[in-house]
């Protein structure tokens, strides 16, 4: 949400979105920006290779990337997370018609390794490869060719692959160029500007958005990468640059779809390293992945401020068909730190985003998370 140009009011400052198109890959206009693997880095000295070589962060990489799927016969998506797998569900589900092929490598042993208990990333893996996806997992790219009017991809299990273009998802870096130069203190290890509560970073000026590294007073320092985020702590740095003085307390939610039978809402810190109480049941006809519309004022699925206002859709036909034994259909995913929960995944359940927030804020120890989570009514018909 922020930028190195900055428009005033008053004696303050934020950082804005720069209104400048990205001109390269490696721009530093923005907040963040997404990180190139260094084999493709050298590799894109070539101008060849450059040109099949896609980052994938913004609408201006989306529409490139999209140009460049529509001219292709198959595409490697390189990254695991949040964009990658839901890149190549979609570009997988497009192409199925006209064969192409689409191949996913990552370095986990599954998709969204790094956030998933272990069970429910290979279970999702599999729904990936369900799609139509080639996933490559537990696998790096560790050198690039350009031969024949193709990218060859060489990887570390010793095979290699011919794609036309290859899209790089691996994440975001904050830009904190600036830092050194304005005196401003940088978190050496989530990244980012460090701001107090109040999101200021040093007086009258304030950072909002992925390059804001603040404290959560439940969670502890926190660096956020997701839209729900951006969009309150972009609007709270306003109201205190006009006089406000009201802390960011907001407890941020993140979602993704990842094809018809993978769809879930998360809040607090999701971590696959941490310990994890898994409680799941029979999927209703009620249940599957569907658009979201509440009133944040964007026309996102982000329910900033207002959980429960949310469009139920037309997705019963995909639920009848998931309505049978799967052990991961249905469920809610608890996070622990010293026994606390401190992360909810809600697992193809939805409206229910209030109570997940009430129960991080009530940090307790619980006997039975069993019973918590019959809270969020998942064995309801």
């Amino acid at each position: 949400m922020a930028a190195l140009q900055s428009p005033e009011v008053g004696p303050c400052r934020i950082w804005t979105s720069s209104t400048e198109l990205r001109t390269s890959k490696m721009d530093t206009k923005f907040s963040a920006n997404p990180k190139m693997l260094g084999v493709f880095e050298v590799a894109c000295a070539d101008p060849q290779v450059d040109e099949r070589v896609k980052l994938f962060r913004n609408i201006f990489d989306f529409e490139d990337v999209f140009d460049a799927f529509e001219e292709s016969r198959s595409v490697a998506i390189v990254g695991g997370g949040f964009l990658g797998s839901e890149l190549a569900c979609a570009l997988a589900r497009k192409g199925k018609k006209k064969r192409k092929d689409v191949y996913q490598i990552f370095r986990e042993s599954g998709n969204m390794g790094k956030i998933l208990p272990e069970y429910l990333s290979a279970w999702t893996t599999n729904k990936v490869k369900a799609e139509g996806v080639n996933v490559m997992s537990n696998t790096e790219v560790i050198g690039v060719k350009f031969e024949n009017e193709k990218l060859i991809l060489i990887l570390s299990d010793g095979k290699s692959i011919k794609v036309d273009h290859a899209i790089i998802a691996v994440g975001v870096e904050p830009n904190t160029d600036m830092a050194q130069k304005s005196d401003l203190e940088v978190d050496p290890e989530l990244g980012g500007y460090l701001v107090n509560t109040e999101l200021m970073a040093r007086s009258h000026l304030y950072a909002a958005g992925d390059c804001a590294c603040f404290y959560d007073p439940k969670l502890g320092r926190r660096r956020i990468e997701h839209h729900d985020n951006a969009v309150v702590t972009g609007r709270l740095a306003g109201e205190n640059m006009t006089g406000g003085t009201s802390p960011y307390i907001h407890q941020s939610m993140f979602w993704s779809d990842l094809g018809p039978d993978v769809g879930y809402e998360a809040i607090g810190v999701v971590d696959a390293s941490l310990p994890t109480v898994g409680v799941f049941a029979k999927a209703s006809d009620k249940d599957a992945p569907k658009e979201v519309i509440t009133e944040t004022g964007d026309g996102s699925k982000s329910e900033a401020d207002n959980d429960e206002q949310k469009d139920e859709g037309d997705a019963n036909e995909q639920a009848k068909k998931r309505n049978k034994v799967d052990d991961y259909v249905k469920g809610v995913v608890f996070y622990l730190r010293d026994d606390v929960v401190v992360g909810i995944v809600l697992w193809n359940v939805f409206n229910r985003m209030s109570i997940a927030r009430q129960v991080l804020k009530e940090e307790r120890k619980y006997d039975d998370l069993n019973e918590v989570a019959k809270l969020f009514n998942i064995h309801e018909d």
